[in-house]
């Protein structure tokens, strides 16, 4: 079993604190359908930063790490698929409206 101490519990903390602030943006971009202020470069990069976070977090076993940053991943992973998934149905609409 794993023992939980006061710094893991600080990085649990600070680990769910940032992970959740990506569920409001989440919500958002599935209600509107649109991640059009969303930077794809920025996303990209951030999630190359959480990756190497993990991995670092793996090598030092530090549960808090990886689970913070596991959990980041995923739901940056689901901000850049709605992003291209939306992008790519705004494309089609326009080709649609240009070729009627």
């Amino acid at each position: 079993m794993y023992n939980i101490n006061h710094q893991d519990l600080l990085g649990l903390s600070a680990g769910t604190l940032t992970t959740i602030a990506f569920i409001p943006q989440l919500i958002k971009t599935w209600q509107t359908k649109s991640a059009k202020d969303v930077s794809f470069a920025m996303f990209l990069l951030f999630m190359l930063g959480v990756l190497l976070w993990g991995i670092y977090g793996l090598q030092i076993h530090s549960i808090p790490v990886i689970i913070a940053n596991t959990l980041t991943f995923i739901l940056a992973s689901f901000i850049i698929i709605l992003k291209i998934s939306f992008e790519l149905v705004d494309k089609t609409d326009t080709i649609k409206v240009t070729t009627d």
